[in-house]
């Protein structure tokens, strides 16, 4: 605290003359009448009292747990304190603020007039600019000054002075004593007033100094954050005068045995301690997350930010939601799962490095809840900048992992044929649903350039010696045959599949895409060949309402939201609907087994690209679907068992012409599969329920339990000219 200037002293001077003044008159008065004056008086103030006086409302920081409930994420705060009971407080520093403060606190009715006369007579003759102001003056000074429901020019108010802010506080403080017991107020107090070095109340000042519980003070600790108080920017050992800090604590001390709080060998003892600080930051937002694990946890903590600010129980605006999750004190478990989050952040570093324009972004969702588990892409989550040309990475805020914000997504390929299956399916098709798939089909859409047929789209197979031929769903899903699934999309409309990859999840970010779903789905042939972007948060959650037998959830990233006051709030509860007949799903699942290594229920696949996963989970039940864009400009494989869906996808965020290449497919394969691996361990192996007889029909033959693979591409789309064609040709 600055040295009181001579106009600042003599202005100290006068207000507390005036103010002692009024006391003593006051007390003149027959005390029949002063007590019911008194009594009138104070209840009336009480019922005027601004409501933050009335019910605390102080900006408090919420935290942010994984979903242990234990490994801190993170904090969010404007201003860095927590409130704790006085039970939680250890009593050396409740009685060294009471010595520090006001030592009469507890004999007085919150306005002290031997403090007053005091503070007139040092004033006057050691100029020193005491105010005479009792802990309950201090406190109410300090809830109207941070209250954030006033304006600024009504917090500013609260600090003004002049006599009349001195009266009001006299007034309100006398109010608060008349309903309020000693400790109350005491406890109110040591959560609101400021200790220097950013930490508000108590709780944040022992972290910050001594990386501690406010229960676990020691005598000396509790003298030194005491002196504090006075002028906390001066005083701070951190960001001050750690001498100045000292010699507070020794008069602290002396105080503590004038008041009989401690003896004079107690306090010679404290006193002779040498000052150990162990400061600790609190982490503050998702840029700055506990133990500096940002890039681990940072893109998560920024999906369940824009997902909070989008939750009205937080608010009416964006703005008072924010407010809310920087000064509502919330206790948040999230859903974030430490041990798949590791193993996802590890899986895509392994991959692309951070200095790779290239990423893998990977989203894990737990099926029937909708929560999201893990999201981890190869970027440091930061705000610094990047190198010339490198406008996003290594370092970047932007939601990679779920879009928006202008991320649109990335197309996934094949994955998208899931949707036609499930269409088809659903339109009373069975699984048996047979095909002689060539190795180019003409198509009913009208088409030229490179790769069309007599003016039609005409898409073909990748491999035809390995795709072409007679197929039903198992192996047309396993083996990823083109021609098939255009084929099947034909038969059952392709605005169909476009509707049912709507009702799982899939959100079209680009306009392009959005405009051809709402207005062209029906000629939109390309759309099971995946060309529409995605993100890995999307096609993980789709995947997980097929895992859940047909029930989709809303991506979650809480467990629970608690209040200061111990409510706990429902937006936590999953969001879940019915979207698909549990047979439905359960026949897709069984098709699904085909394209990683694993055989139909009734014996169908004979052929998968991605059979590595069986090996990766040793035989354990799992489904998945791999995808690759045009020319390889991305590779994307969905994995999942009853109890997780992880989905991957490497691309280039910033230059779609960058193709990634069919070589690191296999390894997000591998990826995917170790996350899964991860989710899994430990957890009782869970099978998936076989379809009914009416949705698998009559198989046209039994095939090998050891399903071949295809050594080569399995899934490319070759079909360039006319794939962009598809996505970006615009009406009319």
């Amino acid at each position: 605290m600055a040295t009181p200037t001579p106009l600042s002293r003599l202005f100290t001077v006068v207000l507390t003359g005036v103010l002692a003044g009024l006391v003593l008159a006051v007390a003149a008065l027959p005390g029949n009448l002063l007590l019911g004056f008194a009594a009138k008086a104070a209840l009336g103030n009480y019922a005027a009292l601004p409501d933050a006086l009335r019910t605390p409302a102080t900006p408090q920081r919420s935290y942010l747990y994984a979903n242990d409930g234990t490994t801190l994420i993170t904090t969010f705060y404007d201003v860095n304190r927590t409130d704790v009971a006085l039970a939680e407080i250890a009593p050396v520093m409740r009685q060294a603020i009471v010595a520090a403060e006001d030592r009469r606190f507890y004999d007085h009715g919150g306005v002290d007039l031997r403090g007053m006369m005091r503070a007139v007579v040092s004033n006057v003759t050691e100029g020193s600019g005491q105010g005479g102001s009792t802990l309950t003056m201090q406190y109410v000074r300090n809830v109207l000054k941070t209250d954030p429901n006033r304006t600024a020019a009504e917090r500013a108010a609260a600090t003004e002075p002049t006599i009349g802010r001195k009266l009001q506080e006299i007034r309100y403080a006398n109010a608060l004593e008349q309903r309020l017991g000693k400790d109350e107020i005491l406890n109110r107090y040591l959560n609101i007033a400021y200790f220097g070095s950013g930490a508000y109340g108590v709780a944040a000042a022992s972290q910050r100094y001594f990386s501690k519980a406010p229960a676990d003070l020691s005598l000396a600790e509790a003298a030194l954050l005491a002196g504090l108080v006075q002028s906390p920017e001066a005083y701070s050992p951190i960001d001050g005068d750690a001498d100045a800090a000292l010699e507070r604590r020794g008069y602290v001390l002396d105080s503590m045995v004038e008041t009989g709080a401690i003896t004079a060998e107690q306090a010679a003892e404290a006193r002779a301690e040498k000052l150990t600080l162990d400061p600790s930051e609190q982490a503050n937002g998702c840029a700055a997350t506990a133990g500096g694990r940002d890039d681990e946890w940072g893109f998560f903590c920024d999906y369940l930010r824009r997902w909070w600010v989008a939750q009205p129980e937080f608010g009416d605006t964006v703005q008072e939601r924010e407010q809310a999750l920087r000064r509502g004190g919330y206790t948040v478990v999230t859903t974030l799962d430490p041990q798949i989050q590791a193993t996802a952040q590890r899986q895509a570093t392994g991959i692309y490095g951070y200095d790779n324009p290239r990423a893998v972004p990977i989203a894990a969702v737990e099926p029937g809840t909708g929560r999201v588990l893990a999201m981890a892409v190869n970027r440091h989550y930061s705000l610094d900048g990047n190198p010339d040309g490198q406008v996003n990475y290594p370092n970047t805020v932007n939601p990679l992992i779920s879009g928006g914000a202008g991320v649109a997504g990335y197309q996934a390929g094949s994955t998208f044929k899931l949707f036609t299956m499930l269409a088809a399916l659903e339109s009373g098709r069975t699984l048996s649903t047979g095909f002689d798939a060539p190795s180019r089909l003409p198509t009913r859409y009208a088409a030229d350039g490179e790769g069309s047929c007599d003016g039609r789209w005409c898409p073909a197979n990748a491999n035809p010696e390995w795709m072409d031929g007679y197929r039903m769903m198992w192996d047309g899903f396993g083996r990823s045959v083109n021609t098939y699934f255009v084929w099947l999309a034909e038969q059952v409309g392709p605005e169909k599949v476009v509707e049912m990859a709507q009702r799982l999840g899939i959100t079209f970010r680009a306009e392009s895409d959005a405009d051809f779903a709402e207005n062209d789905a029906a000629d939109w042939g390309a759309f099971t060949l995946g060309v529409a972007a995605t993100t890995p948060l999307d096609l993980a959650n789709a995947y997980a309402t097929v895992a859940a037998e047909g029930t989709y959830c809303a991506p979650l990233p809480v467990v629970s939201v608690t209040a200061p006051d111990g409510e706990r709030l429902p937006v936590g509860d999953p969001d879940c609907r019915e979207v698909l007949d549990a047979d439905v799903a359960r026949a897709a699942t069984d098709a699904a087994r085909c394209p990683v290594g694993q055989q139909s229920a009734f014996g169908q696949c004979n052929g998968g690209t991605a059979t590595a996963v069986n090996r990766i989970l040793d035989g354990r039940p799992v489904a998945g679907k791999t995808g690759s864009s045009d020319q390889a400009a991305t590779e994307s494989f969905v994995g999942y068992t009853p109890q997780v869906a992880v989905a991957g996808i490497a691309a280039n965020p910033d230059d779609p012409t960058d193709h990634v290449g069919a070589a690191v497919q296999a390894r997000v394969i591998d990826a995917v599969a170790r996350i899964i691996a991860t989710a899994v361990e430990g957890e009782p192996e869970q099978s998936f329920t076989p379809p009914t007889r009416e949705l698998v029909g009559t198989p046209r033959r039994p095939v090998d339990r050891d399903p071949p693979t295809d050594p080569r591409r399995t899934d490319a789309d070759p079909l360039s000219d006319l794939r962009r064609w598809f996505q970006n040709r615009t009406r009319g």
